[in-house]
């Protein structure tokens, strides 16, 4: 093989590389990085502490106060033209020569994603992963668990299924818990510690005993039912992609009334895009619902509809609707809150559109009263008069405000009124102002509160039950993508970084308390400000940024983004943390895999790599093992 060739192979093997020749006036050692590993490289040059090395045929930068105490001394007098190296010599010859030392990964690990434990067949599909993995070198798989699950029989004798199926394959287990963002099995059993957004002053009326929701102003989507038009131009949206070509008036094909809106001929549109917006007058700090009708023909991809909230430029609400590529007239509910928000652009499209058709008719806009009302420390309700200096007492002048109904998925229903009680000083007719707060999903996820104390007090008792059913050496701490927060009164006016570092540094010494010696992992995102660590995340009110400077240095950063990850990488590592490269993402080839090993090749503190699938696509499995393992033949 040529000599290009050869570089090529090793470093897609993750090796660090020397090359070096007579001819080139180079000072040649082995390195010591300060958690000992070493590395063979030619110092270039000191440039505000960062020392350049060529590794090969590749120049790289690494902060001097990675290496050991001794090297940091000799590359500053190198530098400086001091003393030269004493180290043993690089062997050389007329020809480039090519040492090669292998650079080994302790950790190989296989994010396991896609499986609940909710059905039997779950521990035999997830058993061939393992089996695959185990046979291709990789030492771990990471399985997202829920604790609060192990109630249940059927639940933890499967888990005990799958920490065997682990042993028999020689893989560690290691269980991703704690997950605040999604909220999971923790959220099921303890809906109450949903982040809360708050509903102020909204007006109930009394009548029969009840309270009950008065809009003011009344708020509706104008021609929301599609029978106003002209040509192929509907009125009173602002925004109609491409009326007759890709945007159409149906007079056959309806839900009601005489007309429908029909969307097709997506590619027409230069993004692939057909939709309509309009913007609408909302009252601050309420809860709105949103409801219409939709029907596919043949609609590719069958994920690509959504409605989106925006106020300005900020997305207060994003919903991909679950669709069939074809499907009857079906209704689709969603609820939101409009913030501080008094203008709001309502949009519903195709995005990224590639063939097929939809249908929309009959689209609502409503402000409702207490649906999915939280209740707990930070979630307080208040019931004041209609002009403000009455404060009503819980108990003595209404019922505990509950939704007997609560879930978060479950909001095509009815609203709990306000019960009054007999011996209240409200009165029927009265006009109340009433305060709440209440859950939102968004994108499916409904995020918990990291500022209620009630939260660790589940997180214990979760560890202590991992604990004494699996008794793991290592977690993931699941703290991805959490899209809210700063909103309830147990977390507003928080600075949001550091109550997320409070947050993970509480779930460390709770897991380490139980599992003494613990290894602890977290994904990376919401601490990375190149990725979700920074302001106008969603529905958070506040800014992530900062948010690494506030957790143990001794935690292990899962780093997973697609763009930009040299960015990410290089954050991390200047931050001190050790690193584990969660990578690959359902792609056809493994392709950015070999992108991310070149990126981490020349830092220090890299602990491994882990295959990360999101679309349980594990067909690619022996290739990736084979890259962390030069000893195996890639299939």
């Amino acid at each position: 093989m040529a000599t290009n060739g050869i570089l090529e192979a090793l470093r897609h093997f993750g090796l660090i590389l020397i090359a070096c020749s007579l001819s080139l006036p180079v000072q040649a050692r082995t390195l010591t990085y300060a958690d000992g590993r070493k590395v063979e490289a030619e110092l270039v040059g000191l440039t505000g502490g960062q020392a350049t090395l060529r590794s090969g045929t590749r120049e790289f930068a690494v902060p001097i106060n990675f290496f050991s105490r001794d090297d940091q001394e000799f590359i500053r007098r190198l530098a400086s033209g001091g003393t030269k190296s004493t180290a043993p010599a690089v062997p050389s010859s007329p020809h480039r020569v090519n040492q090669t030392v292998r650079r080994t990964y302790s950790d190989r690990f296989v994010w396991i994603f896609g499986w609940e434990l909710n059905k039997d067949s779950d521990v035999g599909e997830m058993s061939t992963v393992l089996q695959t993995a185990s046979q291709h070198g990789f030492n771990g798989a990471v399985v997202r668990l829920g604790p609060s699950n192990f109630r249940f029989a059927e639940y933890a004798g499967r888990a005990e299924q799958l920490r065997q199926a682990c042993e028999r394959n020689k893989m560690e287990l290691i269980p991703a818990i704690f997950q605040v963002g999604g909220g999971g099995p923790t959220l099921m059993h303890h809906p109450n510690l949903a982040e809360g957004l708050p509903v102020k002053d909204a007006l109930l009326v009394v009548s029969n005993g009840e309270a009950r929701l008065l809009s003011e102003p009344l708020v509706h989507l104008a021609n929301g039912d599609f029978e106003r038009f002209s040509g192929n131009r509907f009125a009173s949206f602002q925004v109609q992609d491409q009326p007759g070509e890709v945007s159409f008036v149906d007079k056959n094909i309806k839900h009601g009334g005489s007309a429908s809106l029909r969307l097709e001929n997506f590619t027409a549109n230069q993004y692939s895009c057909g939709k309509v917006s309009q913007a609408i007058s909302v009252r601050p700090r309420r809860c709105y619902r949103t409801q219409l009708w939709v029907k596919t023909v043949n609609l590719q991809p069958a994920s690509s509809f959504s409605i989106i909230v925006l106020a300005g430029n900020r997305q207060l609400f994003k919903q991909g609707v679950n669709l069939a590529p074809t499907t009857d007239w079906r209704r689709v509910t969603l609820v939101f809150n409009s913030m501080d928000a008094t203008k709001l652009t309502m949009h519903a499209e195709v995005w990224r559109g590639k063939a097929g058709k939809l249908w929309l008719d009959d689209w609502t806009l409503e402000e409702i009263g207490p649906l999915n009302v939280l209740r707990r420390s930070g979630t307080p309700v208040a019931v004041r008069s209609d002009a403000g200096n009455t404060l009503y007492v819980e108990g003595r002048d209404y019922a505990s405000l509950q939704d007997p109904n609560y879930g978060p998925f479950k909001l095509d229903r009815d609203v709990a009124p306000l019960k009054i009680l007999p011996s209240s000083r409200i009165v029927n007719g009265q006009r109340l102002r009433v305060s709440w707060f209440h859950s939102v999903t968004i994108g499916q996820l409904t995020p918990m509160c990291m500022g209620a104390p009630e939260l660790y007090q589940v997180f214990d008792q979760e560890a202590k039950v991992l604990a004494e059913k699996l008794h793991p050496r290592r977690v993931l701490l699941n703290m991805d993508e959490i899209r809210m927060g700063g909103s309830c009164a147990a977390c507003r006016g928080r600075n949001m970084g550091e109550l997320l570092g409070e947050c993970i540094t509480k779930q460390a010494q709770i897991v380490r308390r139980h599992m003494p010696g613990a290894e602890i992992y977290v994904w990376s995102d919401m601490l990375d400000p190149n990725d979700n660590a920074h302001a106008n995340y969603f529905l958070v009110e506040g800014n992530f940024a900062g948010a690494c400077q506030h957790i143990p240095k001794d935690i292990v950063i899962a780093v997973w983004n697609r763009w930009p990850r040299e960015k990410s990488l290089k954050f991390f590592t200047e931050q001190k943390f050790r690193i584990l490269a969660a990578c690959y993402y359902d792609a056809p080839d493994l392709e950015s895999v070999k992108q991310w090993m070149n990126a981490m090749s020349p830092l220090p503190n890299v602990r491994g790599f882990m295959y990360t699938s999101w679309e349980k696509k594990y067909d690619l499995l022996p290739q990736f093992g084979a890259l962390f393992s030069p000893e195996r033949k890639a299939p």
